[in-house]
């Protein structure tokens, strides 16, 4: 099988690069391998039977077209400087002229018109003085939020669209691994739900696997000399609290993008993927690893807020396996919650004693993620990451009081796989002729903006 364009991963940096393609009116043949399902398809079986059952072959949260998107709260951040390291690449005044750009696809395909977090500057400004005060960096970042099950009718509209144009997507199959010839990247191997092998050659072949692949592209890259570099994994938890302490956050920012460098490690600690009136969730990714994520409705809300609070971690020479090094932690805790995600009260981790679950019931505090485990996610967090979280968490108290109050949830582990950064040039070409990577799986981008805009330019470099 022949083709122009093959693309590896239908969430939305290959989605958008299919998207350029097809409304520049290109005429190339175009392929997108998925090895979830179609987005109509992707029901998590949670909603009857109430708690996790670990879907085989895929969980239906992670993968399937539009990636983790679908399923997130689905926020688009609308400022260069969220989303990962793409400027650093290509300038951060293309990127900011990219997102526009991008943020009318969405528009054009149901997007809510709304952004949250701007026309209230003196409230924002007494925000960011009092996280000055906490030693802080408040990041203005304007937000456009989808909603969950908003998200889903967008990128079922995408992808109807893509393939009424004649993008060929071929679902429950998996990019086993390229075909090198004479160091040119001629094509790839799949393998179909049957165990069927195919090769599919192509001029172009962009690998854009997300955040659920990082792993994969990473052991693709040692296998074929396609030059990398370990960078940055994030390892941390969910906190969740009454909407009534985030309130005014909530009102103004709608999220509170935060960064600090707290004693005595100084680690970049920052609060990621806030979710007003949203519910904790999880996720399941490979071996049954099950880790914490967070979600926000356009019309369902809870009476908690969640929010991220994220330890970045960089390795050197010798350790090169920080993808490793984060599931290691992922394990360790879902051994001790018996496979099930953790959940412990900020006040027992200060007063170093677990959670139990008849204390839960007391609280005002009532968890979105009924089925997490009362337990001590102190005893598999590493001493360094949970002495940054602890002084993190006391900082943002400085700017939402009652952030750091007994009754406050932690839920672990959140973990974000993108540590392997592929070296590329301004037009996304690697050291292997016609291969290009994309998105989280890369290690430019985090998040669905950042990884939409590098499809769209992606997409034009190939007209």
């Amino acid at each position: 099988m022949k083709k122009d364009v093959i693309i590896v991963g239908a969430g939305p940096a290959g989605i958008f690069t299919a998207l350029e393609l097809v409304q520049k009116g290109s005429k190339k043949k175009i392929i997108m391998i998925e090895k979830g399902r179609s987005i109509k398809e992707r029901v998590c079986p949670k909603s009857v039977t109430n708690k996790c059952v670990s879907c085989k072959p895929n969980c239906h949260i992670t993968t399937g077209f539009s990636g983790a998107g679908a399923f997130s709260d689905g926020k688009l951040s609308l400022s260069y400087e969220v989303g990962g390291d793409l400027p650093n690449l290509v300038g951060a005044d293309v990127v900011q002229e990219m997102i526009k750009y991008t943020d009318s696809i969405y528009l054009q395909f149901g997007a809510d018109t709304k952004i949250e977090g701007i026309g209230v500057t003196e409230e924002i400004k007494d925000i960011r003085r009092k996280a000055i005060n906490a030693s802080l960096k408040l990041v203005d970042c304007p937000i456009r939020h989808l909603g969950t099950e908003k998200a889903q009718d967008i990128y079922f509209a995408i992808q109807e669209y893509l393939l009424a144009n004649g993008v060929e997507i071929r679902f429950s199959t998996e990019c086993e691994t390229i075909i090198l010839e004479d160091g040119v990247c001629k094509g790839i191997v799949i393998s179909d739900k049957t165990g069927e092998t195919t090769s599919i050659y192509g001029d172009h072949i962009v690998l854009a696997a997300g955040r659920r692949g990082a792993d994969w592209l990473e052991k693709v890259c040692a296998e074929n000399d396609i030059a990398h570099a370990p960078g940055t994994v994030d390892i941390g938890v969910r906190v969740e609290v009454r909407n009534e302490v985030m309130e005014k956050v909530n009102d103004v920012l709608y999220e509170s993008k935060l960064i600090g460098y707290p004693k005595p490690f100084k680690n970049k600690v920052r609060t990621f993927c806030q979710n007003p009136g949203g519910f904790v969730s999880q996720e399941n990714y490979d071996n049954d690893l099950a880790v914490v994520n967070g979600h926000s409705y356009k019309d369902l809300k809870s009476n908690n807020t969640n929010l991220a609070i994220l330890c970045s971690h960089n390795f050197t020479e010798p350790f090169n396996q920080p993808i490793e090094y984060a599931k290691k932690v992922g394990e360790l805790t879902n051994m001790l919650g018996n496979g099930q995600l953790l959940v412990q009260r900020f006040g027992d981790i200060l007063d170093g004693k677990r959670t139990w679950p008849k204390e839960l019931s007391h609280s005002n505090l009532v968890p979105t993620l009924p089925d997490a485990v009362a337990g001590d996610i102190t005893a598999a967090m590493p001493y360094r990451a949970m002495t940054n979280i602890i002084n993190f968490i006391h900082a943002m108290d400085k700017v939402v009081p009652g952030f750091a109050s007994d009754e406050t949830l932690l839920y672990s582990p959140e973990l974000k796989f993108y540590s392997n950064k592929v070296k590329m040039d301004t037009d996304f070409n690697t050291n292997v002729k016609n291969l290009h990577c994309l998105g989280d799986s890369s290690g430019w981008t985090r998040g669905l903006m950042m990884a939409s805009l590098m499809g769209v330019m992606m997409g034009r470099k190939l007209l």
